[in-house]
């Protein structure tokens, strides 16, 4: 299914959750996949973008780099709890991705916490190119 102007999409699945991202490019992908794994974990609405983060991670393929990318935002905003709501993605060559999350400081009385996400599975995952651009598959574990 392609839908290159949504930028992504939550998975039903009887034990995981999950989601599609689309991407017109590989990059605004990796952003998108980024933003839908977010909004697993927290209503992003209520999220100011107060604070930026440099994230950098490495791959042998594009679905190496892109579950690297996920799990290093995962682990940054759970070791410095934070919660994010834009991602760019600055460079994006032969194994490497570096880019910037927005967000601020978790804030509980007003950030509504929605699932735990624990961690990015391997389970199904999958980058696919498109006619119209990138898609990716990723479910996480809650």
């Amino acid at each position: 299914m392609d839908r290159p102007n949504i930028p992504f999409e939550i998975l039903e699945h009887p034990a995981d959750v999950g989601f599609l991202a689309h991407g017109r490019t590989l990059e605004e992908l990796f952003a998108n996949a980024a933003l839908a794994m977010m909004s697993l974990g927290w209503e992003l609405d209520a999220v100011e973008e107060r604070e930026r983060r440099e994230i950098e991670a490495t791959g042998e393929d594009t679905e190496t780099l892109l579950y690297d990318w996920l799990s290093e935002i995962l682990a940054l905003a759970d070791a410095e709890r934070m919660v994010f709501r834009r991602f760019e993605v600055s460079e994006l060559a032969e194994g490497r991705v570096r880019g910037t999350a927005w967000g601020e400081p978790l804030d509980k009385s007003r950030h509504n916490a929605l699932t735990y996400v624990k961690a990015v599975t391997l389970h199904q995952f999958e980058v696919q190119e498109t006619d119209q651009g990138w898609t990716a598959r990723v479910y996480v574990d809650v």
